[in-house]
């Protein structure tokens, strides 16, 4: 099950002894800046944990998988996360 935005608030309100409000008021500064910056085409990166990368993929021919038909595919922009070798760590801890 996902940790939600509301949960992780909760537990910065736990581990920080802000209030809830100031929590909710950082995740969401906090998520507007990454949002911009990814928007603006930058990379974001945070040390000991991982690095949000902008790909450019070009347009390209595509088919449908239902029809078999060919349509095209547009350009467009997507984001991609590279965990750092910190967190690859935590997560392979139990491995």
């Amino acid at each position: 099950m996902p940790l939600t935005k509301r949960e992780i608030i909760d537990l910065l309100h736990e581990k920080a002894g802000l209030t809830r409000k100031g929590c909710a008021s950082v995740m969401e500064s906090t998520f507007d800046i990454m949002k911009e910056e990814l928007g603006k085409g930058n990379n974001i990166k945070i040390t000991g944990f991982g690095k949000w990368t902008v790909l450019h993929k070009k347009a390209r021919k595509g088919r449908n998988p239902q029809t078999g038909k060919a349509m095209p595919i547009s350009a467009r922009k997507v984001v991609t996360f590279k965990p750092s070798n910190i967190l690859k760590n935590v997560l392979n801890k139990g491995d």
